[in-house]
């Protein structure tokens, strides 16, 4: 993936639910985060760390400890990926909770597919980097073609 080929990022699926059990009051930290493929009916499955390059998209569930209001902000960083700078942030996205919130769903897409390498999202609470989750993108039988560049009008963020 090259910096010209921008993710689309959906900040989808957000769920109200209660704190897990024993969480301190208003504490407003991650409770669970993971990375997953999706499960065939368009939602996250199973937490994993190793995707192909037709995993389209991937999802970062982010469960925080409390139903305060926060900030959640995930940035995708390219870790050792060929044709990249090593540690470069390849997009961000944040999303403020409403009372009650206590899972973010952000859903990444590459324009094409995803290109092989090493990758991490970095996880933020209202500024405070809170987890890190490392992942590796394996190349696929299936995918043979390279990623073309986004032309600027598909570069963008949505939320719904």
């Amino acid at each position: 993936m090259t910096l010209g080929s921008v993710l689309l990022l959906i900040v989808s699926g957000l769920t109200i639910l209660y704190p897990p059990a024993g969480a301190p009051a208003g504490f407003g930290g991650i409770a669970e985060a993971y990375l997953a493929k999706d499960n065939g009916d368009g939602t996250a499955g199973d937490a994993v760390s190793e995707f192909e390059t037709d995993d389209i998209p991937i999802y970062c569930v982010v469960m925080l400890d409390s139903d305060e209001i926060v900030t959640v902000k995930m940035e995708l960083i390219a870790v050792d990926v060929k044709g990249v700078r090593a540690d470069s942030k390849v997009l961000n996205a944040s999303y403020t909770t409403k009372r009650g919130e206590t899972r973010v769903n952000f859903t990444g897409r590459p324009v094409g597919s995803w290109t092989p390498g090493k990758y991490r999202v970095d996880l933020f609470v209202n500024g405070v980097r809170s987890e890190d989750l490392p992942f590796t993108i394996n190349s696929s039988a299936k995918s043979t073609v390279a990623p073309k560049s986004a032309p600027s009008s598909v570069r963008r963020f949505r939320r719904p």
